[in-house]
Parts: C-alpha cells; sequence; structure tokens
C-alpha cells in the first residue's frame, strides 16, 4: 500500500508531464484577455478602419514616394557589383575599393533617411518599411565586400611564391594577372538580395527541390486572415485609446497612472511582437527560402529558453546574429579588442540602427531606443550575476514584456507634443 515516493511537485520527485497545467495557463490567459477585449469594444466600440490602414502608408494615391526610394536601391547594388568586377580583374586598387565601397555604404543609409526627413508626402509606416529596406541592403552589400575581399586574399596568399620554390614553379602557379576573384554575376547578387539571410557566401546551401505542401502552408499562415488582421486591430482597437489616454498622466506626471497605462499596454504590445515574430522569422522567410531552394531554415533558434538577456539576442534572430558575429564581433577580435569590448560595440552598432528606423521616420531625434538598447549591456550583466535557471528566464520575460511599451509611450508622447501641442 506504502512506498517511500516524493510528491509530485517536489523537484526530487522526477516529474515533469506538467501539461495540464500548461493549458489551463493558456485558458486563464484567453479569458482574461477575451474579457479586456470585450470591455475595450464596449467602451470604445468598433475602431477599425480600413481607409485608416491605408492611409498609414500613403497621403496621395498617386504619390508612392515608398516604392521609388524602394527601386532606387538598385542603384547601390549595381555600384558594388561593378566595383567588385573591377577589383577582381585588378583595374582598381584595394585601397581605392575600401574608399568607394565605404562611400557607397555610407549613401545607402544617409540617401534614404535624407528623402524622408524632406520629403512631406512619405508616412512614418511607409518610411519605416524603406529604411528598414535599406539597412537590409546596407548588410548585406557589406557582407559582400568582405566575402569577396577575402577570397582575394585567400587566393593572393595561394598564388604567392613561397620560399623554396622556383621561380618558374611559382610564374606557373600564378594566373595572368592580379590574382582575384571570378566576378560575381548580377543574377548571383540578385539571388543574394532576396535569399533571407545577411551573409554573402560564393556558394550557398541548396534545397533539392520545392515542398509544395510545405509552401501552401507557410503561404496560408501568411495570408490567412488571423495574424495580419489582428495585427492591423490590435494598434487600432486596443492600443491607441490605451496610448491616447497615457497623455494626461504624462503631461500631470503622475506615476501611479504611468505606470497603470504602461502595464495595460504591455499585454497588446507583446501579443503583437509575438504574431509578427511567428509570421516573418517562420512563414514568411521559409516562403521565401522555400521558393528559392535556399537550404539554410536556421532563421531562429530557441529564445523563449533564454536564461540570459545575452542567449536571447543570440537565437531570436539568427540572420542578424550570423552577420554580426562574422562582420564585427570575430574582427574586432582579431584586432586585438576584448571579448567585452566587442559585445559592447556589437550592442550600440544595434542601438544605433533601432534609432536609425524609429527617429528618422518620425522626424524627431529622442534616442529613446538607442537608450533601451545601450540598457541591455548593464542589464545582461545583472541577469547574468544575480538570476539563473527559471528566474534568469522570467526576467528574460519581463524585460521583453515591459521594455517595448516604455519605448512607445515615450515616443508617442514625445510625437504628440511635438506635432499637435
Amino acid at each position: 500500500c506504502h512506498k517511500v515516493q516524493e510528491s509530485l511537485l517536489s523537484s526530487a520527485s522526477g516529474y515533469s508531464n506538467y501539461r495540464g497545467i500548461l493549458n489551463w495557463c493558456v485558458v486563464m490567459l484567453v479569458l482574461s484577455n477575451a474579457r479586456l477585449f470585450l470591455e475595450n469594444l464596449i467602451k470604445y466600440g468598433i475602431l477599425v478602419d480600413p481607409i485608416q490602414v491605408v492611409s498609414l502608408f500613403l497621403k496621395d494615391p498617386y504619390s508612392w514616394p515608398s516604392l521609388c526610394l524602394v527601386i532606387a536601391s538598385n542603384v547601390f547594388m549595381v555600384v558594388a557589383l561593378s566595383l567588385e568586377r573591377r577589383l577582381a580583374a585588378g583595374s582598381l586598387s584595394e585601397g581605392a575599393g575600401a574608399v568607394l565601397h565605404a562611400i557607397n555604404l555610407l549613401a545607402i543609409l544617409c540617401f534614404p533617411a535624407v528623402v524622408v526627413l524632406m520629403v512631406t508626402s512619405i508616412t512614418p509606416v511607409g518610411a519605416v518599411f524603406t529604411l528598414a529596406i535599406y539597412t537590409v541592403i546596407f548588410l548585406k552589400l557589406f557582407s559582400f565586400r568582405d566575402v569577396n575581399k577575402w577570397c582575394r586574399e585567400r587566393r593572393e596568399a595561394k598564388a604567392s611564391p613561397r620560399p623554396g620554390d622556383s621561380s618558374a614553379t611559382a610564374g606557373a602557379a600564378q594566373p595572368p594577372g592580379r590574382p582575384g576573384l571570378t566576378p560575381a554575376l548580377l543574377a548571383d547578387l540578385y539571388y543574394f538580395v532576396f535569399a533571407p539571410t545577411l551573409c554573402y557566401e560564393l556558394n550557398f546551401p541548396r534545397s533539392p527541390r520545392i515542398r509544395k505542401r510545405f509552401l501552401l502552408r507557410r503561404l496560408f499562415e501568411m495570408v490567412r486572415p488571423c495574424p495580419p488582421r489582428l495585427q492591423r486591430r490590435f494598434p487600432f482597437q486596443w492600443m491607441v485609446p490605451t496610448i491616447q489616454n497615457s497623455m494626461k498622466p504624462f503631461r500631470d506626471m503622475d506615476y501611479s497612472r504611468i505606470m497603470e497605462r504602461l502595464l495595460k499596454l504591455a499585454v497588446p504590445n507583446h501579443l503583437i511582437w509575438l504574431i509578427f515574430f511567428y509570421w516573418f522569422f517562420h512563414s514568411c522567410l521559409n516562403v521565401v527560402a522555400e521558393v528559392m531552394q535556399f537550404g539554410d531554415r536556421e532563421f531562429y533558434r530557441d529564445w523563449w529558453n533564454s536564461e540570459s538577456v545575452t542567449y536571447f539576442w543570440q537565437n531570436w534572430n539568427i540572420p542578424v546574429h550570423k552577420w554580426c558575429l562574422r562582420h564585427f564581433y570575430k574582427p574586432m577580435l582579431k584586432r586585438g579588442a576584448s571579448k567585452w569590448t566587442a559585445q559592447t560595440a556589437v550592442f550600440l552598432a544595434s542601438a544605433f540602427f533601432h534609432e536609425y528606423l524609429v527617429s528618422v521616420p518620425l522626424k524627431m531625434f529622442r534616442l529613446w531606443a538607442f537608450m533601451g538598447m545601450a540598457a541591455q549591456i548593464p542589464l545582461a550583466w545583472f541577469v547574468s550575476k544575480f538570476f539563473r535557471g527559471n528566474y534568469g528566464n522570467a526576467a528574460v520575460w519581463i524585460s521583453l514584456i515591459i521594455g517595448q511599451p516604455i519605448a512607445v509611450l515615450m515616443y508617442v508622447h514625445d510625437y504628440y507634443v511635438l506635432n499637435y501641442e
């Protein structure tokens, strides 16, 4: 009847099947948020307006400045390809090529920013979309330049005469002209530009065929009514009233009301972020990869199990992490920088791009996004120092749920004061 055994909820029991409790948590979450959503409908009515959604992207139906800017980005890609062809042919020195590449890369960031700041017909949402595309192109062409340079250096090292080799042997091993990489074709560059990666390679891993069922499932996830409609409805129906009601507490510096508004905004903001993550990193990128037969599908890892802030940033966006590791972090280590200095530099570079994608479209510079990303440095140290295991994972989740709405409220408040008061 009896034997020595532990209670199931004791850690010593070895029991791990908590599926029923997880289902209970999901049911409670759905019910509590359903009540909040119903309360919102009763209080504010239906706020979703399709015309208002379109107006986020267009002010004038006959003027498409964002699309024109995206088309203009082809110029910078052709310039980068032309420079690499001349470098490979030996008609351009490495020093001159490095300067011209730097000018081209700098222009990729400056040109759209200047246009967005000067053109009044471009909307903030359209500007964010355009600047995000230019940022991706900047990172891709940076990798394109680096990889071609590394290949030229490797070929030069192999072609240079070694001690003990005869002059005839050395001369025969070296091809005519300056050793260099075979110039890339325009089709190769555009394959890389559209591929779901930021790191260039001469030969990408390719999948053997297009899986039609897999592609249809991912397409259904992209276009089905739920995620895109939720992404449109949450801001208008749930977030906008909360943000509008936050303006008075900010003006009065009513800290208790500000905290209440912040916590109320955190739930819909976090749900939008989770929906966007699945929609973009799983559905959209897999569709692009399947159509292009791009073999590497590791767009994210198990960031939800993060027990440290550093682990989260290393695993939630793998394309960006691989780029930072390959073209920023490791080159700094090779130049003699410490690991801490290199990690800090990566966070600060990420902070710059976050601020670039927010301040320029809003046409105001408050540095909230930059400071939010820079704050990840001491936060990462604090979490790794004082929290372990489940406590560390809970700390990461709290930082994700609370951190983003703080930045949202700060920018909306400043934008409201600047434009409407």
